[in-house]
């Protein structure tokens, strides 16, 4: 089985083809929180630096990846941090 780190960068990378991208798994520190699961991949910081977002606001940047990542929310997915830039900013 892929791990979630592993199909989320194959998404985001497919989509946005990322002049950067960094995901880290934050799921140990949200332990006993709300759609914390003990098996972990639940909670994501992600940067995502793409030339897709010029022009982009940040909503509608967030949006994106949310939809791009709708399938990992539906398999358990619970929270992602984003900081989402075009390039040069």
């Amino acid at each position: 089985m892929t791990q979630r780190s592993e199909r989320m960068r194959s998404t985001l990378s497919a989509l946005f083809h990322p002049e950067a991208l960094q995901i880290d798994d934050d799921s140990a520190r949200h332990a006993g929180h709300a759609g914390a699961d003990a098996a972990g991949e639940t909670h994501y910081n992600v940067a995502l630096t793409s030339e897709k977002f010029t022009g982009m606001s940040r909503v509608a940047r967030s949006r994106a990846v949310h939809e791009a990542l709708a399938a990992e929310f539906a398999d358990g997915l619970h929270a992602l941090s984003l900081k989402l830039k075009a390039p040069g900013e």
